[in-house]
Protein backbone atom coordinates (compact mmCIF):
# COMPACT_ATOMS: atom_id res chain seq x y z
CA UNK A 1 0.00 0.00 0.00
CA UNK A 2 1.42 3.34 -0.99
CA UNK A 3 2.11 5.67 1.93
CA UNK A 4 1.33 9.30 1.99
CA UNK A 5 3.08 12.19 3.58
CA UNK A 6 1.57 14.53 6.04
CA UNK A 7 2.01 18.22 5.27
CA UNK A 8 0.74 20.78 7.77
CA UNK A 9 0.78 24.54 7.56
CA UNK A 10 3.32 26.41 9.66
CA UNK A 11 1.71 29.73 10.57
CA UNK A 12 5.07 31.43 10.92
CA UNK A 13 6.05 30.32 7.42
CA UNK A 14 2.55 30.40 5.93
CA UNK A 15 3.35 32.53 2.91
CA UNK A 16 6.28 30.38 1.83
CA UNK A 17 4.23 27.19 2.36
CA UNK A 18 1.34 28.29 0.18
CA UNK A 19 3.62 29.67 -2.50
CA UNK A 20 5.01 26.17 -2.99
CA UNK A 21 2.12 23.87 -2.26
CA UNK A 22 -1.02 25.62 -3.43
CA UNK A 23 0.59 26.03 -6.82
CA UNK A 24 1.57 22.35 -6.89
CA UNK A 25 -2.08 21.42 -6.51
CA UNK A 26 -3.32 24.08 -8.89
CA UNK A 27 -1.09 22.50 -11.51
CA UNK A 28 -3.36 19.46 -11.29
CA UNK A 29 -5.67 21.48 -13.44
CA UNK A 30 -3.35 22.67 -16.16
CA UNK A 31 -5.72 20.56 -18.15
CA UNK A 32 -8.54 20.12 -15.68
CA UNK A 33 -8.36 22.88 -13.04
CA UNK A 34 -10.60 23.56 -10.20
CA UNK A 35 -13.87 23.97 -8.38
CA UNK A 36 -16.05 27.08 -8.94
CA UNK A 37 -17.00 29.50 -6.20
CA UNK A 38 -17.56 33.25 -6.20
CA UNK A 39 -14.26 34.83 -5.24
CA UNK A 40 -14.83 38.54 -4.96
CA UNK A 41 -15.37 39.29 -8.67
CA UNK A 42 -18.77 38.60 -10.18
CA UNK A 43 -20.25 38.95 -13.65
CA UNK A 44 -23.14 41.25 -12.95
CA UNK A 45 -25.03 43.56 -15.24
CA UNK A 46 -23.47 46.70 -16.66
CA UNK A 47 -23.59 46.71 -20.43
CA UNK A 48 -25.40 44.30 -22.72
CA UNK A 49 -23.15 42.46 -25.13
CA UNK A 50 -24.39 42.64 -28.67
CA UNK A 51 -23.19 40.59 -31.63
CA UNK A 52 -19.73 39.46 -30.69
CA UNK A 53 -17.09 37.68 -32.77
CA UNK A 54 -16.32 34.00 -32.00
CA UNK A 55 -14.21 33.21 -28.94
CA UNK A 56 -12.06 30.14 -28.18
CA UNK A 57 -13.93 29.71 -24.89
CA UNK A 58 -17.10 27.61 -24.56
CA UNK A 59 -18.93 30.14 -22.41
CA UNK A 60 -21.26 28.40 -19.95
CA UNK A 61 -19.22 25.18 -19.83
CA UNK A 62 -18.65 23.79 -16.34
CA UNK A 63 -16.33 20.79 -15.89
CA UNK A 64 -16.32 18.96 -12.56
CA UNK A 65 -13.55 16.63 -11.38
CA UNK A 66 -12.85 14.17 -8.62
CA UNK A 67 -9.27 13.98 -7.38
CA UNK A 68 -7.45 10.89 -6.14
CA UNK A 69 -4.13 10.74 -4.33
CA UNK A 70 -2.46 7.35 -4.02
CA UNK A 71 -5.00 4.99 -2.46
CA UNK A 72 -7.28 7.84 -1.43
CA UNK A 73 -10.06 7.90 -4.03
CA UNK A 74 -11.87 10.95 -2.64
CA UNK A 75 -8.87 13.21 -2.14
CA UNK A 76 -10.55 16.41 -3.33
CA UNK A 77 -12.98 18.10 -5.67
CA UNK A 78 -12.55 20.56 -8.47
CA UNK A 79 -14.37 22.46 -11.21
CA UNK A 80 -13.49 24.86 -13.98
CA UNK A 81 -16.21 27.18 -15.24
CA UNK A 82 -16.38 29.64 -18.16
CA UNK A 83 -18.97 31.86 -16.47
CA UNK A 84 -19.84 34.69 -18.85
CA UNK A 85 -18.75 37.10 -21.57
CA UNK A 86 -19.05 40.87 -21.70
CA UNK A 87 -17.18 44.17 -21.41
CA UNK A 88 -14.48 44.71 -18.81
CA UNK A 89 -13.18 48.29 -19.01
CA UNK A 90 -14.32 48.33 -22.65
CA UNK A 91 -12.45 45.11 -23.37
CA UNK A 92 -14.22 42.04 -24.74
CA UNK A 93 -13.54 39.51 -21.97
CA UNK A 94 -14.61 36.10 -20.66
CA UNK A 95 -14.85 35.37 -16.95
CA UNK A 96 -13.26 32.08 -15.86
CA UNK A 97 -13.52 30.68 -12.34
CA UNK A 98 -11.90 27.71 -10.63
CA UNK A 99 -11.30 26.12 -7.25
CA UNK A 100 -9.50 23.12 -5.81
CA UNK A 101 -10.12 21.72 -2.33
CA UNK A 102 -8.69 18.68 -0.56
CA UNK A 103 -10.92 16.39 1.48
CA UNK A 104 -10.64 15.86 5.22
CA UNK A 105 -8.59 12.67 5.23
CA UNK A 106 -6.02 13.91 2.72
CA UNK A 107 -5.85 17.26 4.51
CA UNK A 108 -4.87 15.35 7.61
CA UNK A 109 -2.31 12.98 6.14
CA UNK A 110 -0.99 15.29 3.46
CA UNK A 111 -1.96 18.96 3.65
CA UNK A 112 -5.03 21.17 3.58
CA UNK A 113 -5.77 23.22 0.50
CA UNK A 114 -8.67 25.43 -0.50
CA UNK A 115 -7.59 27.61 -3.44
CA UNK A 116 -9.80 29.57 -5.83
CA UNK A 117 -9.08 31.78 -8.82
CA UNK A 118 -11.01 34.15 -11.07
CA UNK A 119 -9.42 35.21 -14.34
CA UNK A 120 -10.89 37.62 -16.89
CA UNK A 121 -9.39 36.66 -20.23
CA UNK A 122 -9.37 38.52 -23.54
CA UNK A 123 -12.09 36.91 -25.67
CA UNK A 124 -9.91 36.84 -28.79
CA UNK A 125 -6.37 35.96 -27.64
CA UNK A 126 -7.27 34.10 -24.43
CA UNK A 127 -4.60 36.04 -22.51
CA UNK A 128 -5.47 37.21 -18.97
CA UNK A 129 -6.44 40.83 -18.36
CA UNK A 130 -7.29 40.56 -14.66
CA UNK A 131 -6.54 37.77 -12.13
CA UNK A 132 -7.66 37.31 -8.57
CA UNK A 133 -6.33 34.33 -6.56
CA UNK A 134 -7.67 33.53 -3.10
CA UNK A 135 -6.44 30.98 -0.58
CA UNK A 136 -9.22 30.03 1.84
CA UNK A 137 -7.00 27.72 3.92
CA UNK A 138 -5.32 28.56 7.19
CA UNK A 139 -6.43 30.93 9.90
CA UNK A 140 -6.66 33.88 7.54
CA UNK A 141 -7.28 33.92 3.82
CA UNK A 142 -4.83 35.51 1.42
CA UNK A 143 -5.59 37.28 -1.84
CA UNK A 144 -3.37 38.16 -4.80
CA UNK A 145 -4.42 40.42 -7.70
CA UNK A 146 -2.73 40.93 -11.08
CA UNK A 147 -4.16 43.71 -13.24
CA UNK A 148 -3.22 43.78 -16.93
CA UNK A 149 -6.01 46.11 -18.04
CA UNK A 150 -3.60 49.00 -18.59
CA UNK A 151 -0.40 47.15 -19.54
CA UNK A 152 -1.31 43.93 -21.41
CA UNK A 153 0.61 40.71 -20.79
CA UNK A 154 1.79 38.20 -23.37
CA UNK A 155 1.89 35.37 -20.84
CA UNK A 156 -0.86 32.98 -19.78
CA UNK A 157 -1.70 32.16 -16.19
CA UNK A 158 -2.55 28.59 -15.11
CA UNK A 159 -6.26 28.98 -15.77
CA UNK A 160 -6.02 30.56 -19.24
CA UNK A 161 -3.29 28.10 -20.19
CA UNK A 162 -5.79 25.29 -19.66
CA UNK A 163 -7.96 26.67 -22.44
CA UNK A 164 -5.01 27.47 -24.68
CA UNK A 165 -3.81 23.88 -24.43
CA UNK A 166 -7.29 22.64 -25.27
CA UNK A 167 -7.56 24.79 -28.37
CA UNK A 168 -4.07 23.78 -29.43
CA UNK A 169 -4.95 20.09 -29.12
CA UNK A 170 -2.34 19.53 -26.41
CA UNK A 171 0.54 20.54 -28.68
CA UNK A 172 2.75 23.61 -28.71
CA UNK A 173 5.05 25.95 -26.78
CA UNK A 174 3.69 28.71 -24.56
CA UNK A 175 4.77 31.21 -21.91
CA UNK A 176 3.17 31.17 -18.47
CA UNK A 177 3.54 33.70 -15.66
CA UNK A 178 3.04 32.69 -12.03
CA UNK A 179 4.27 34.60 -8.96
CA UNK A 180 6.00 37.19 -11.13
CA UNK A 181 8.09 34.54 -12.86
CA UNK A 182 7.82 33.56 -16.51
CA UNK A 183 8.14 29.91 -17.55
CA UNK A 184 8.24 28.16 -20.91
CA UNK A 185 5.70 25.35 -21.24
CA UNK A 186 6.10 22.69 -23.93
CA UNK A 187 3.41 20.14 -24.78
CA UNK A 188 3.40 17.24 -27.24
CA UNK A 189 0.99 14.38 -27.81
CA UNK A 190 2.08 10.76 -27.45
CA UNK A 191 -0.38 7.85 -27.42
CA UNK A 192 -4.14 7.34 -27.54
CA UNK A 193 -6.12 5.98 -24.59
CA UNK A 194 -9.74 5.11 -23.89
CA UNK A 195 -10.81 6.39 -20.47
CA UNK A 196 -14.00 5.61 -18.58
CA UNK A 197 -15.23 8.29 -16.17
CA UNK A 198 -18.41 9.18 -14.29
CA UNK A 199 -19.13 11.59 -17.16
CA UNK A 200 -18.86 8.85 -19.79
CA UNK A 201 -16.30 6.95 -21.84
CA UNK A 202 -13.86 8.95 -23.94
CA UNK A 203 -11.32 8.33 -26.67
CA UNK A 204 -8.41 10.54 -25.69
CA UNK A 205 -4.98 11.68 -26.76
CA UNK A 206 -2.27 11.88 -24.10
CA UNK A 207 -0.29 15.11 -23.96
CA UNK A 208 3.01 15.23 -22.06
CA UNK A 209 3.63 18.70 -20.66
CA UNK A 210 7.06 19.87 -19.54
CA UNK A 211 8.24 23.06 -17.86
CA UNK A 212 10.87 24.26 -15.41
CA UNK A 213 7.88 25.39 -13.36
CA UNK A 214 7.01 21.74 -12.69
CA UNK A 215 10.60 20.83 -11.90
CA UNK A 216 10.83 23.56 -9.27
CA UNK A 217 7.65 22.28 -7.64
CA UNK A 218 8.86 18.68 -7.53
CA UNK A 219 6.41 17.53 -10.23
CA UNK A 220 7.26 14.73 -12.66
CA UNK A 221 5.52 12.96 -15.52
CA UNK A 222 2.74 15.52 -16.06
CA UNK A 223 0.14 14.10 -18.47
CA UNK A 224 -3.22 15.37 -19.68
CA UNK A 225 -5.73 13.24 -21.58
CA UNK A 226 -7.68 15.44 -24.02
CA UNK A 227 -10.83 14.05 -25.62
CA UNK A 228 -10.32 13.15 -29.27
CA UNK A 229 -13.37 15.16 -30.42
CA UNK A 230 -13.41 18.84 -31.39
CA UNK A 231 -14.10 19.97 -27.82
CA UNK A 232 -10.74 18.65 -26.57
CA UNK A 233 -12.06 18.28 -23.02
CA UNK A 234 -9.35 17.52 -20.44
CA UNK A 235 -10.65 14.14 -19.26
CA UNK A 236 -7.78 13.16 -16.97
CA UNK A 237 -4.77 14.91 -15.46
CA UNK A 238 -1.98 12.93 -13.78
CA UNK A 239 1.34 13.83 -12.24
CA UNK A 240 3.79 12.44 -9.70
CA UNK A 241 5.47 14.03 -6.70
CA UNK A 242 7.71 12.64 -3.98
CA UNK A 243 4.56 12.36 -1.88
CA UNK A 244 2.59 10.23 -4.32
CA UNK A 245 0.62 10.39 -7.56
CA UNK A 246 -2.33 12.68 -8.18
CA UNK A 247 -5.10 12.18 -10.71
CA UNK A 248 -8.01 14.46 -11.55
CA UNK A 249 -10.75 12.56 -13.39
CA UNK A 250 -13.72 14.15 -15.17
CA UNK A 251 -16.95 13.69 -13.20
CA UNK A 252 -19.45 15.84 -15.13
CA UNK A 253 -19.83 18.21 -18.08
CA UNK A 254 -22.53 20.89 -17.93
CA UNK A 255 -23.55 23.69 -20.28
CA UNK A 256 -25.17 26.47 -18.26
CA UNK A 257 -26.95 29.38 -19.90
CA UNK A 258 -24.24 32.04 -19.58
CA UNK A 259 -24.53 35.60 -18.46
CA UNK A 260 -24.23 38.02 -21.39
CA UNK A 261 -23.40 41.04 -19.28
CA UNK A 262 -20.39 42.10 -17.25
CA UNK A 263 -19.37 44.99 -15.05
CA UNK A 264 -17.06 47.61 -16.51
CA UNK A 265 -14.48 46.91 -13.81
CA UNK A 266 -14.00 44.27 -11.13
CA UNK A 267 -15.59 45.07 -7.75
CA UNK A 268 -15.80 42.97 -4.60
CA UNK A 269 -18.99 41.03 -4.08
CA UNK A 270 -20.32 42.06 -0.64
CA UNK A 271 -21.63 38.61 0.30
CA UNK A 272 -20.08 35.90 -1.89
CA UNK A 273 -22.09 32.71 -1.98
CA UNK A 274 -19.98 29.58 -1.97
CA UNK A 275 -21.08 26.62 -4.01
CA UNK A 276 -21.36 23.65 -1.62
CA UNK A 277 -18.51 21.18 -2.02
CA UNK A 278 -19.86 17.83 -3.19
CA UNK A 279 -19.00 15.06 -0.75
CA UNK A 280 -19.51 11.34 -0.79
CA UNK A 281 -22.37 10.10 1.38
CA UNK A 282 -20.77 8.82 4.58
CA UNK A 283 -21.20 5.17 5.47
CA UNK A 284 -23.02 4.78 8.79
CA UNK A 285 -20.40 3.90 11.38
CA UNK A 286 -20.97 1.39 14.18
CA UNK A 287 -18.94 1.04 17.36
CA UNK A 288 -15.75 -1.00 16.93
CA UNK A 289 -16.19 -1.67 13.23
CA UNK A 290 -12.91 -2.40 11.37
CA UNK A 291 -10.66 0.53 10.51
CA UNK A 292 -10.15 1.82 6.97
CA UNK A 293 -7.91 -0.29 4.75
CA UNK A 294 -5.96 2.91 4.06
CA UNK A 295 -4.53 2.71 7.59
CA UNK A 296 -1.53 0.38 8.11
CA UNK A 297 -2.83 -1.01 11.41
CA UNK A 298 -6.02 -2.71 12.57
CA UNK A 299 -8.39 -2.05 15.42
CA UNK A 300 -7.12 -3.74 18.57
CA UNK A 301 -3.48 -3.75 17.52
CA UNK A 302 -1.40 -4.04 20.72
CA UNK A 303 2.34 -3.43 20.67
CA UNK A 304 4.46 -4.17 23.75
CA UNK A 305 7.82 -2.45 24.22
CA UNK A 306 10.68 -3.01 26.65
CA UNK A 307 12.25 0.23 27.94
CA UNK A 308 15.96 0.38 28.71
CA UNK A 309 18.40 3.11 29.70
CA UNK A 310 22.13 2.60 29.26
CA UNK A 311 21.51 -1.13 29.03
CA UNK A 312 19.36 -1.37 32.18
CA UNK A 313 15.71 -2.43 32.16
CA UNK A 314 13.48 0.47 33.19
CA UNK A 315 10.04 -0.91 32.46
CA UNK A 316 7.59 -1.66 29.67
CA UNK A 317 4.64 -0.02 27.95
CA UNK A 318 1.81 -0.91 25.58
CA UNK A 319 0.66 0.97 22.48
CA UNK A 320 -2.94 0.17 21.56
CA UNK A 321 -5.49 1.16 18.93
CA UNK A 322 -7.93 0.31 21.66
CA UNK A 323 -11.49 0.94 20.52
CA UNK A 324 -13.69 2.83 18.07
CA UNK A 325 -16.80 4.67 19.25
CA UNK A 326 -19.39 7.17 18.07
CA UNK A 327 -19.16 10.15 20.42
CA UNK A 328 -21.18 13.32 19.81
CA UNK A 329 -21.82 12.10 16.25
CA UNK A 330 -18.07 11.82 15.64
CA UNK A 331 -16.29 8.63 14.63
CA UNK A 332 -13.61 8.39 17.32
CA UNK A 333 -10.64 6.03 17.64
CA UNK A 334 -9.05 5.69 21.10
CA UNK A 335 -5.24 5.42 21.07
CA UNK A 336 -3.45 4.62 24.32
CA UNK A 337 0.11 4.33 25.60
CA UNK A 338 0.16 2.67 29.04
CA UNK A 339 3.03 1.81 31.37
CA UNK A 340 2.58 -1.91 32.03
CA UNK A 341 5.67 -2.39 34.21
CA UNK A 342 8.02 -0.04 36.07
CA UNK A 343 11.27 -1.26 37.68
CA UNK A 344 11.91 -0.08 41.22
CA UNK A 345 14.59 2.50 41.88
CA UNK A 346 14.05 4.72 38.85
CA UNK A 347 10.95 6.71 39.83
CA UNK A 348 10.39 8.10 36.36
CA UNK A 349 6.95 6.56 35.98
CA UNK A 350 4.74 3.94 37.58
CA UNK A 351 2.60 1.09 36.29
CA UNK A 352 -0.74 2.45 35.12
CA UNK A 353 0.60 5.82 33.98
CA UNK A 354 -0.89 6.55 30.57
CA UNK A 355 -1.37 8.80 27.57
CA UNK A 356 -4.69 8.73 25.72
CA UNK A 357 -5.65 10.35 22.43
CA UNK A 358 -9.13 10.50 20.96
CA UNK A 359 -8.67 10.89 17.20
CA UNK A 360 -10.66 10.91 13.97
CA UNK A 361 -10.99 7.23 13.07
CA UNK A 362 -10.00 7.88 9.45
CA UNK A 363 -7.60 10.82 9.42
CA UNK A 364 -6.08 10.26 12.92
CA UNK A 365 -6.33 14.00 13.64
CA UNK A 366 -6.83 14.39 17.41
CA UNK A 367 -9.91 15.67 19.21
CA UNK A 368 -8.52 15.16 22.72
CA UNK A 369 -5.16 14.39 24.36
CA UNK A 370 -4.59 13.42 28.01
CA UNK A 371 -1.31 12.59 29.78
CA UNK A 372 -1.40 11.18 33.34
CA UNK A 373 1.84 10.31 35.13
CA UNK A 374 2.65 9.82 38.83
CA UNK A 375 6.45 9.76 38.80
CA UNK A 376 9.03 12.28 37.62
CA UNK A 377 7.06 12.70 34.40
CA UNK A 378 4.06 14.06 36.34
CA UNK A 379 5.23 17.55 35.34
CA UNK A 380 4.08 16.65 31.80
CA UNK A 381 0.50 15.90 32.90
CA UNK A 382 -1.87 17.70 30.58
CA UNK A 383 -5.33 17.68 29.05
CA UNK A 384 -5.78 19.29 25.64
CA UNK A 385 -8.94 19.64 23.56
CA UNK A 386 -8.52 20.33 19.83
CA UNK A 387 -10.97 22.37 17.78
CA UNK A 388 -9.59 21.43 14.37
CA UNK A 389 -12.34 23.22 12.44
CA UNK A 390 -11.57 26.63 13.93
CA UNK A 391 -7.85 26.09 14.52
CA UNK A 392 -7.59 26.21 18.34
CA UNK A 393 -6.18 24.05 21.13
CA UNK A 394 -7.52 24.39 24.67
CA UNK A 395 -5.02 23.25 27.31
CA UNK A 396 -6.37 22.78 30.82
CA UNK A 397 -9.80 23.71 29.55
CA UNK A 398 -9.15 27.46 29.49
CA UNK A 399 -5.81 28.30 27.83
CA UNK A 400 -6.62 28.91 24.17
CA UNK A 401 -3.87 28.66 21.53
CA UNK A 402 -4.15 29.13 17.77
CA UNK A 403 -2.93 26.12 15.82
CA UNK A 404 -2.69 25.16 12.14
CA UNK A 405 -5.46 22.94 10.82
CA UNK A 406 -4.90 19.23 11.45
CA UNK A 407 -2.35 19.71 14.24
CA UNK A 408 -1.36 16.42 15.88
CA UNK A 409 -0.62 15.36 19.44
CA UNK A 410 2.50 13.31 20.23
CA UNK A 411 0.49 10.08 20.44
CA UNK A 412 -1.57 10.60 17.28
CA UNK A 413 1.68 11.39 15.46
CA UNK A 414 3.12 8.03 16.55
CA UNK A 415 0.34 6.36 14.55
CA UNK A 416 0.03 8.85 11.69
CA UNK A 417 3.74 8.64 10.88
CA UNK A 418 3.14 5.07 9.72
CA UNK A 419 1.03 6.42 6.83
CA UNK A 420 3.59 8.95 5.65
CA UNK A 421 5.33 8.48 2.31
CA UNK A 422 8.81 8.51 3.82
CA UNK A 423 11.31 8.44 1.01
CA UNK A 424 14.94 9.34 1.50
CA UNK A 425 15.47 13.10 1.20
CA UNK A 426 18.28 13.79 -1.23
CA UNK A 427 17.97 17.57 -1.24
CA UNK A 428 17.48 18.72 2.35
CA UNK A 429 17.26 22.36 1.22
CA UNK A 430 14.16 21.70 -0.86
CA UNK A 431 11.07 22.22 1.35
CA UNK A 432 8.92 20.15 -0.99
CA UNK A 433 11.05 17.14 -0.15
CA UNK A 434 10.58 17.55 3.63
CA UNK A 435 7.79 15.86 5.55
CA UNK A 436 6.46 18.36 8.06
CA UNK A 437 3.67 18.11 10.58
CA UNK A 438 2.30 20.51 13.15
CA UNK A 439 2.35 18.99 16.66
CA UNK A 440 1.00 20.49 19.88
CA UNK A 441 3.53 20.09 22.71
CA UNK A 442 3.44 21.66 26.18
CA UNK A 443 1.60 24.94 25.47
CA UNK A 444 2.19 25.61 21.77
CA UNK A 445 2.50 23.97 18.38
CA UNK A 446 5.79 23.11 16.73
CA UNK A 447 6.40 22.09 13.14
CA UNK A 448 8.16 18.73 13.29
CA UNK A 449 10.37 17.81 10.35
CA UNK A 450 10.30 14.08 9.64
CA UNK A 451 13.48 12.97 7.92
CA UNK A 452 13.96 9.34 6.74
CA UNK A 453 17.30 7.62 6.22
CA UNK A 454 18.26 4.71 4.03
CA UNK A 455 16.79 1.30 5.01
CA UNK A 456 19.03 -0.75 7.28
CA UNK A 457 19.14 -3.99 9.27
CA UNK A 458 18.66 -3.76 13.03
CA UNK A 459 18.91 -6.42 15.73
CA UNK A 460 15.68 -6.85 17.64
CA UNK A 461 15.11 -9.72 20.10
CA UNK A 462 18.22 -11.40 18.67
CA UNK A 463 16.80 -11.26 15.15
CA UNK A 464 18.01 -9.29 12.13
CA UNK A 465 15.10 -7.21 10.85
CA UNK A 466 14.91 -4.73 7.91
CA UNK A 467 13.96 -1.27 9.17
CA UNK A 468 14.11 2.41 8.30
CA UNK A 469 15.31 4.97 10.82
CA UNK A 470 13.35 8.23 10.96
CA UNK A 471 14.81 11.29 12.65
CA UNK A 472 12.46 13.91 14.08
CA UNK A 473 13.46 17.57 14.32
CA UNK A 474 10.96 19.41 16.52
CA UNK A 475 12.15 23.01 16.62
CA UNK A 476 12.19 22.78 20.43
CA UNK A 477 15.79 22.97 21.63
CA UNK A 478 15.25 20.75 24.67
CA UNK A 479 13.54 18.03 22.65
CA UNK A 480 16.01 18.21 19.78
CA UNK A 481 18.90 17.78 22.25
CA UNK A 482 17.44 14.32 22.99
CA UNK A 483 17.89 13.21 19.34
CA UNK A 484 14.40 11.75 18.73
CA UNK A 485 14.39 8.72 16.43
CA UNK A 486 12.03 5.92 15.46
CA UNK A 487 12.64 2.77 13.40
CA UNK A 488 9.75 1.57 11.23
CA UNK A 489 9.44 -1.87 9.67
CA UNK A 490 9.87 -2.02 5.91
CA UNK A 491 6.62 -3.90 5.28
CA UNK A 492 3.19 -2.45 4.61
CA UNK A 493 2.32 -2.24 8.31
CA UNK A 494 5.24 0.12 8.99
CA UNK A 495 5.23 -1.03 12.61
CA UNK A 496 7.37 1.05 15.00
CA UNK A 497 10.14 -1.37 15.97
CA UNK A 498 12.16 0.96 18.17
CA UNK A 499 11.94 4.40 19.74
CA UNK A 500 14.95 6.34 20.99
CA UNK A 501 14.98 9.53 23.08
CA UNK A 502 18.11 10.61 24.89
CA UNK A 503 19.53 7.66 26.83
CA UNK A 504 16.21 5.79 26.72
CA UNK A 505 15.30 3.15 24.15
CA UNK A 506 12.09 1.18 23.66
CA UNK A 507 12.24 -2.06 21.64
CA UNK A 508 9.23 -3.97 20.34
CA UNK A 509 8.74 -7.22 22.27
CA UNK A 510 5.40 -8.51 20.99
CA UNK A 511 2.63 -7.69 18.55
CA UNK A 512 -0.91 -8.96 19.10
CA UNK A 513 -4.50 -8.00 18.36
CA UNK A 514 -6.84 -7.56 21.32
CA UNK A 515 -10.42 -7.29 20.16
CA UNK A 516 -12.26 -4.43 21.87
CA UNK A 517 -15.06 -5.42 24.22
Amino acid sequence: MKKTKLQTINLKNKLMFYKNFTLVCLVVFLGAAAFFVSTGISAQSFEKSGNLPPTPFRVGEKLTYTVSFGHFKNAGYAEIYAVSRGKLSDKDAVELQSKFKTSEIVSAVFYFLDESRTTFAAADSGLPVYIRKTSNAGLAGTETINNFLTVPTQNFDLLTLIYKLRNAGGIGSFLMQEDDKIYAVNAQTTVSEKIKTDAGEYDTTVSNIQSEYFTQKGIKDFRVNFSADEQKIPVSVRFKTSKGEFQALLASVQMIEPETEMQSKPTPTPLPVQTPTPAPTPTPSLDNQPLSANLPFVLGETLEYRITSNGQNVGAFLLQAKERRIIDKRDVLFLTATISRAEKGFGIFNAGDSITAMVNAESLVPYQFDARFTGTLSSFNQSVRFDQDRGFAFAGGTNQTQIPLNTHSLLSLAYAIRSFNLKVVWDTKNPIMDTRVSVFYDSQFYVFTIRPLEPEIITLNNEKIPAQMITIITGNQQLDALNLRVWLSNNEKRTPLRFSIGSYQADLVSETVVQPK
